[in-house]
């Protein structure tokens, strides 16, 4: 029970960190939000919960193959925001488009041999 607190309360601070710099240095903070620090962190406490070689490399392949669908998102909403749409608007359908996408890769990845 610990672990997981411990967990949720590293991937808070993460968030707030993020968007306390993003008060000040927008860019800088987009950056760091950007690492791919979750992905590090998540296989870090993966490997030390099932330290699995094949599970490990699955997990990290899958973790790429999911991180295109979710690119878009990141372009249609300053889009839809530079045209006058609401921020909880863009950002609704960005999420939306995400996982649309999502849907997608989970559908079409299969069918050129991925594992997802």
């Amino acid at each position: 029970m610990w672990a997981l607190a411990a967990k949720a309360l590293l991937s808070g601070l993460l968030i707030a960190l993020i968007s306390e710099i993003g008060k000040k240095l927008p860019a800088f903070a987009a950056l760091v939000a950007s690492l791919p620090l979750v992905s590090v962190l998540s296989m870090i406490l993966l490997w030390r919960a099932r330290p699995d070689t094949e599970n490990m490399a699955i997990h990290a392949e899958a973790t790429f193959w999911y991180v295109l669908p979710s690119l878009p998102m990141f372009l249609a909403i300053p889009a839809m925001l530079r045209a006058g749409v609401p921020f909880w608007v863009a950002l609704a359908a960005g999420c939306a488009l995400t996982i649309a996408l999502y849907f997608g890769m989970m559908h079409i990845g299969p069918r050129f041999g991925l594992k997802l």
